[in-house]
């Protein structure tokens, strides 16, 4: 994670309940910024268990466990209601093996067997060092490699297959690494794309070979490094690996985004690649001022941090790439002694203190609910009939197709700069080609209001679907066929 500088502006919006919120309280200091648009509101989005949705691309972060950063059995009542589908777990090898050859996953365990009773499927970051092995290194070895010294990566090995053997039949996808183009987690040595691929070649086959339909994951990469990604791919990782992994934290998510998947893209399909999938495994923003952490420093607020994860989501999504929210709860690094502003990093959905008790349930965790709810595994993204969309922002769209029904769907939201602190709305005119509604429909992600569009704003030019004078704002909202949330709206 790559730390961003911003001024630092201070929101004083009121606070969110722990278990009950009102969403539409977003709007209560100042009037309602779609009010304007004279759309008639009609219900709310209903939120959907996890263990609700047969499948979805979207997952949550559960990462830190390997050093205890925060506490999950708090979190699985919350998590178990957000609708995600997967959970990234980092599995820890100094938390684990604290003797030679003696190995505890009991506390591994626990994580997995909890995220399997409330619907969500973990998949393990397998990394980090020990300091059996690596003795200059701190007690959890973050960063700390074993493949600088050969009793080091015999004891990976070992830990490795032990692992596999332990957790096959709960566990089917496995990442090898984090963060490896960085220094910070390639220690002793530099960034070494080379060294990496070797690690994932000696990694990936003990996995494979106790875990039956295993799925690897390469990568991880902090950003999207494409000088280090091409590296591997010349070093052979792609014939490693079913899926590549990556982290893009920026203060305006979809920021060079397209040229970033073209260009991750075009790389595997010139390594006779293009059976790789992409994942954004690492993802996400804090909800206020905070000292440290990727994106620290800048002016976050519960409502900037919402309208933050559900673009990045959506951003992915529209690229056809799984995503995943980082991460569950606010985590406590133990960086500063005390209690003071900022001492811990809060991207959590659920804010927590140092006690790791819960304190609250955030904004973003009921935008992401919203946005779970809707968009599984039944929608297919329409490349051929992305939508169009014409307004004074620069925005973001694209289009889908419900698989049952055949119902569409549009997505779009104002790009054009980091996450606000208002919610000042323009006027847009969507298009989509081929589409047909019967009843439309426009819904909000951040408040998972459900508001109907009257019939004198949707014309039809041939196959062509056209609305006119529709809300855009900073934060995803969608136009789509009422009937495809009557069983979503409560």
């Amino acid at each position: 994670m790559n730390p961003s500088r911003r001024s630092f502006i201070k929101w004083s919006a009121g606070s969110v309940a722990l278990v009950a919120l009102n969403p539409t309280r977003l709007w209560a200091e100042t009037k309602d910024p779609f009010a304007e648009f004279g759309l008639p509101a009609i219900g709310k989005l209903k939120p959907r268990s996890s263990a609700s949705i047969k499948a979805s691309p979207l997952g949550v972060g559960y990462e830190t466990l390997d050093r205890q950063h925060f506490d999950p059995v708090k979190t699985y009542q919350h998590a178990a209601q957000l609708g995600v589908k997967w959970a990234r777990c980092q599995t820890g090898w100094a938390r684990t093996e604290k003797t030679k050859g003696q190995y505890d996953f009991g506390w591994l365990d626990e994580v997995v067997d909890g995220l399997l009773k409330i619907g969500i499927q973990p998949w393990f970051n397998l990394g980090y060092g020990n300091p059996l092995y690596t003795p200059q290194a701190d007690e959890t070895a973050v960063g700390w490699v074993p493949v600088f010294d050969e009793a080091a990566m015999d004891g990976w090995k070992k830990f490795t297959a032990k692992l596999a053997e332990h957790f096959k039949g709960r566990v089917t996808h496995w990442e090898i690494w984090n963060e490896a183009n960085i220094t910070s987690f390639w220690k002793p040595g530099k960034a070494d794309a080379a060294a990496y691929t070797k690690l994932v070649a000696q990694t990936a086959p003990l996995i494979r070979e106790r875990v039956p339909g295993a799925v690897i994951i390469g990568g991880a990469f902090a950003g999207v490094p494409h000088a280090y990604f091409k590296a591997c791919l010349e070093n052979g990782l792609a014939k490693l690996v079913d899926k590549i992994a990556y982290h893009p934290y920026r203060p305006i998510p979809e920021q060079g985004y397209d040229e970033d998947v073209r260009k991750l893209r075009q790389a595997l399909k010139e390594h006779d690649a293009g059976h790789v999938a992409l994942w954004q495994g690492e993802a996400g923003t804090q909800s206020e001022f905070c000292l440290g952490g990727a994106l620290c420093k800048y002016p976050w607020t519960e409502l900037t941090q919402a309208k933050w994860v559900t673009r990045r989501m959506l951003g992915d999504l529209g690229h056809d790439v799984e995503s995943l929210v980082f991460s569950i709860a606010d985590l406590d690094y133990n960086r500063w002694e005390g209690d003071q502003l900022g001492d811990m990093d809060r991207y959590g959905l659920v804010k927590t203190d140092k006690q790791y008790r819960l304190l609250k349930v955030k904004l973003a965790y009921y935008a992401v609910q919203n946005v779970v709810a809707v968009f599984d595994d039944t929608l297919e993204r329409l490349p051929d009939d992305p939508g169009a969309i014409q307004c004074a922002k620069a925005a973001a769209c694209y289009a889908y197709r419900h698989k049952p029904s055949g119902a569409r769907l549009l997505v779009f939201w104002d790009k054009s700069a980091v996450p606000s602190n208002n919610n000042d709305t323009v006027s847009a005119t969507l298009s989509l080609v081929k589409g047909s509604f019967q009843e439309p429909v426009w819904v909000d992600t951040i408040t998972g209001g459900i508001f109907e569009i009257p019939m004198e704003r949707m014309s039809m030019d041939g196959e062509k679907v056209i609305f006119k004078d529709i809300p855009v704002y900073d934060a995803p909202s969608f136009i789509t066929e009422k009937s495809l949330l009557t069983p979503r709206t409560k």
